[in-house]
């Protein structure tokens, strides 16, 4: 096919190495990947600065768009202009906190009608599994849903209840005759009930009602029900690096369960979260910085295999900024927009690389849902690519982020890697004019 444009970049992270090449785009893929300097006769050339990088795309599979519901905690429009400001291009929404929450067809057809012609980057939807929706799962996996998000203790709304021990083996049983992904919210219920309950400013309270022994308990069931039932598992949002071990021997073993993990817990730690900061407030916690160096340890030694930004933002009242009781408020992170930049920041620092980064938040959660031509800059890939440059560096205004509420746990904090430019089909996004964004279904290139 024919090169309508060629992005040449002396620096570009193409499988696995930083090499000089010149890319070729053609009706949205990437159609060749050449030596830097190689002529391409027709195309219109884009030459990367030198302080430039060129990266694919990244795939956040862990994303509360909200929309319809609760759109004034954030919606399409604003989520996916946050996106495509942090160099996302895909991303995958969960099945609440929206209402109706995304348990039936119907449901679904609802998300997808309110998410059409307002996104700016491509969106794909999970399903959910809660008590009595069984026989809805195959028809979700039929209509095109990535999987089924899953809780073991009270989700936070009321109206996604969590599935108990046997619902949850029902549920990974189902999946498993149609080959479905479950992802789970892995906290013990009976464990946080008999926690001390979270009250007041101090964030040594918050954690302490949230404790490890909590998720690894959950952990366990969750590996329990894999191995009874043969489906397939995913624990969400790893805070606790204790479950390293459980997940790594269960992985050992065959049992076909992943983890991912979050740029908060990988970038911010306990000990330097202020009283009344309930910014910081989410569940599972942060925890403290012995234990984010573990997180670490584990994606270097890829039990952990993704980095997601579990984007849950809120309306700025329902912080209880004005109490600052961590208790009272909502528990949610909302850095749909930084993730990239703060991954980075504290990877360089660790000695790792920007192909490691995008090992983690491209390759990874795209092949987690199985969209293999995404996350990555290889020919036939959709042509999603971002133009990042890796020592700029910058403060966090939240005035300047693209989500809808002005709340972000990484204000003030300087960070390091700023996204230029992001390409979506192989066009620059323009974050101010109509949206091109497209809607996808499992299985989707």
């Amino acid at each position: 096919m024919t090169a309508e444009v060629v992005l040449r970049a002396r620096r570009a992270v193409v499988d696995g190495a930083e090499v000089a090449v010149a890319v070729s785009v053609a009706d949205g893929r990437i159609v060749a990947i050449d030596p830097y300097d190689t002529d391409v006769p027709g195309a219109r050339v884009v030459e990367l600065k030198d302080d430039e990088v060129l990266l694919p795309g990244l795939v956040d599979a862990h994303v509360h768009v909200n929309e319809p519901g609760r759109t004034d905690w954030e919606g399409f429009a604003s989520a996916t202009r946050a996106a495509a400001a942090g160099g996302v291009t895909t991303i995958i929404d969960m099945p609440l906190n929206s209402i109706p929450p995304t348990v039936t067809v119907a449901a679904l057809k609802e998300k997808r009608a309110v998410a059409r012609d307002q996104s700016y980057v491509d969106v794909g939807f999970w399903g959910g599994a809660v008590p009595g929706n069984l026989p809805d799962l195959r028809p979700l996996h039929e209509a095109g849903v990535f999987g089924f998000k899953c809780f073991l203790l009270h989700s936070g709304v009321d109206e996604f209840p969590h599935l108990s021990a046997s619902e949850l083996r029902e549920a990974l049983a189902e999946t498993a005759t149609f080959d479905a992904l479950v992802i789970v919210h892995a906290e013990d219920e009976q464990t946080i009930e008999s926690a001390p309950p979270p009250h007041g400013q101090g964030y040594a309270g918050f954690l302490g009602s949230r404790p490890k022994e909590a998720e690894e308990r959950a952990i366990s069931e969750v590996i329990d029900a894999t191995r009874e039932t043969g489906g397939r598992a995913h624990i969400l949002h790893l805070s606790d690096a204790d479950a390293i071990p459980l997940i790594a021997k269960a992985q050992a073993e065959g049992l076909r369960l992943s983890v991912e993990t979050c740029p908060h817990y990988l970038t911010l730690d306990a000990e330097q979260i202020p009283d009344g900061a309930t910014q910081f407030k989410c569940c599972p916690p942060i925890r403290e910085h012995d234990n984010q160096d573990r997180l670490w340890a584990g994606l270097e030694d890829g039990v952990i295999r993704t980095i997601v930004s579990d984007h849950s933002p809120c309306t700025e009242d329902l912080k209880k900024f004005d109490s600052g009781d961590f208790g009272e408020a909502w528990g949610g992170i909302a850095g749909l927009q930084l993730g990239l930049p703060a991954v980075w920041t504290e990877a360089r620092s660790r000695g790792h690389s920007l192909a490691d980064v995008v090992r983690w938040m491209g390759e990874g959660p795209a092949d987690q849902v199985g969209l293999f031509e995404r996350g990555r800059i290889s020919v036939g890939a959709t042509a999603d690519l971002v133009v990042f440059a890796p020592d700029e560096s910058f403060t966090v205004d939240v005035a300047s982020l693209r989500h809808k509420n002005p709340v972000s746990a990484y204000t003030g904090r300087t960070l390091t890697g700023a996204v230029r430019q992001t390409w979506l089909h192989g066009i620059p996004v323009d974050i101010e004019a109509d949206p091109r964004g497209r809607l996808l279904t499992r299985g989707q290139s």
